[in-house]
C-alpha cells in the first residue's frame, strides 16, 4: 500500500514549496468543517513523540505515526504539529485507512530529531446491542475494503475453515462475531516474551497451533476471523495515555511517559450497529498481568473485562490509524505489517523500533482538560 499526499484544500500550498518544512501544524480546521467536540464526556490530551536518531550515518530519514486523521466517536484530532530543525518534513495521508505520517528527511551533517505533538479529544466508546442502533453510514467501498485480505492477515484456507467452525449455528452477525470474540478469549493467551505488540500473522498461529501473542496477534486475530467469516473488522493501532478509571492496572498507563504503551484494538462492522469496538487482546491482558496474575477465566474481574469489551473501549487510549501492509514513503525497508511505533533508517540500516533507548525516542502524554 503506497500512501499519497490526501487530495485537500492546502494540497496545492504544500506542492509549490516542495514538501520542505523544519516545522509545520496540520489542525483539522483546514481539512473538515466538523465542529469542535463537546465538552460532555471529552477529555483532551497532548501526545508528544520525540525521536533522535543516535549514531546517524549520510542521510537519515524519521517517520511517525500521527493520529488519526478522521473524527470518530471516540477521537477527534484536533491538530497534529511537528518539527524537524536542521532537515525537511512533511505529513502524507492515506484513506480509508485513516493513516497520516509524518516523514522526516536529514542530510548528513545535521542532528535527526524529529518531534510531533497531537492533540486529541477523547470519550468512552459503547454501542449498545441489546436493540438496533442508528449506525453512522459507512460507504459501500469502505466496507469492501475491511473485508480483503492483507499479508498477514488472510481470510482463505485454515483462517477460512477455523472462522467457519468458529460461527456455525449462528444466525446473525452479532452472533458470528461475538462467537469469534468467545472463542479467542477461551483459545488464547497472552505472551509476555513477545516483542513489542506482536506481528499479527494469524495463519502462522492458526497453523502451528501457537495461540499466543499480544494484542497486534490476537485482535489481528478476530479481524482475520471475522473478514473470513464476512463480517468487515479492523485493527486500529494507537497508545495509552493515561490510568484506567475503571479499576485496571493493567489496562492503562502508569505515568505521563508512555513510550512503551502501544496497544492494538480492534472494531467489527454490524449491520444494525455500525463499527463496534471489540478487544479480546485485553481480556487475556487482564488474565496474566491484573495483580496478583495469572487470574482464571472465571475471576470476576475478567469476567467483567469480558463483558465490557464485546461492545466497548475506555477511552485512556489514543488512535494512530487502520492502516496494515504499511510501505514508509522514500523507506528502502521491507513493508511494515503495521505502524504503531517509530521508525527510521540511516545509510547504514533500519532502526530496531522495538529499541527506544538506542534509537532513540520518547513519548509522553498529558491530560490538558
Amino acid at each position: 500500500m503506497l500512501l499519497g499526499v490526501q487530495s485537500m484544500n492546502r494540497r496545492d500550498f504544500l506542492q509549490s514549496t516542495g514538501l520542505a518544512f523544519a516545522g509545520f501544524t496540520l489542525t483539522r480546521a483546514e481539512f473538515s468543517s466538523a465542529q469542535s467536540p463537546p465538552s460532555d464526556g471529552w477529555r483532551t490530551f497532548e501526545v508528544t513523540t520525540r525521536a533522535e536518531v543516535l549514531k546517524p550515518a549520510g542521510e537519515t530519514k524519521v517517520w511517525l505515526p500521527a493520529a488519526l486523521i478522521q473524527n470518530t466517536p471516540f477521537q477527534k484530532t484536533t491538530s497534529n504539529r511537528f518539527n524537524a530543525d536542521g532537515g525537511k518534513a512533511t505529513m502524507v495521508e492515506s484513506n480509508p485507512n485513516d493513516l497520516g505520517i509524518v516523514c522526516a528527511t536529514f542530510p548528513p551533517e545535521a542532528k535527526p530529531v524529529l518531534t510531533l505533538t497531537s492533540q486529541v479529544s477523547l470519550k468512552n466508546y459503547s454501542v449498545d446491542l441489546s436493540k438496533p442502533g442508528n449506525p453512522r453510514p459507512a460507504s459501500k467501498a469502505e466496507l469492501q475494503y475491511f473485508l480483503q485480505p492483507t499479508k498477514h492477515i488472510p481470510t482463505d484456507g485454515i483462517v477460512k475453515a477455523k472462522a467457519t467452525e468458529i460461527t456455525k449455528g449462528t444466525n446473525t452477525d452479532v452472533e458470528k462475531a461475538r462467537a469469534i470474540y468467545e472463542w479467542i478469549v477461551d483459545n488464547t493467551f497472552r505472551d509476555p516474551k513477545v516483542r513489542g505488540c506482536g506481528r499479527g500473522d494469524i495463519r502462522f498461529m492458526l497453523e502451528s497451533g501457537d495461540l499466543g501473542g499480544k494484542c497486534a496477534d490476537l485482535n489481528a486475530l478476530y479481524v482475520g476471523l471475522a473478514r473470513a467469516s464476512g463480517l468487515p473488522a479492523r485493527d486500529v493501532y494507537g497508545i495509552r495515555v493515561a490510568k484506567s478509571e475503571l479499576g485496571y492496572k493493567s489496562l492503562g498507563a502508569s505515568s505521563e511517559k508512555v513510550t512503551k504503551a502501544q496497544h492494538c484494538r480492534a472494531e467489527v462492522y454490524l449491520t444494525q450497529f455500525g463499527w463496534v469496538p471489540v478487544d479480546p487482546a485485553d481480556v487475556r491482558k487482564v488474565v496474566l498481568e491484573e495483580p496478583p496474575g495469572n487470574r482464571p477465566l472465571n475471576d470476576d474481574m475478567v469476567t467483567s473485562a469480558r463483558k465490557r469489551l464485546f461492545g466497548s473501549w475506555e477511552m485512556n487510549w489514543m488512535a494512530y490509524n487502520f492502516a496494515q501492509d504499511v510501505e514508509l514513503p522514500g523507506s528502502s525497508s521491507t513493508t511494515l505489517p503495521f505502524l504503531m511505533y517509530p521508525q527510521a533508517q540511516t545509510a547504514e540500516g533500519t532502526l530496531d523500533s522495538l529499541d527506544p533507548d538506542n534509537f532513540k525516542y520518547e513519548i509522553t502524554a498529558k491530560e490538558l482538560s
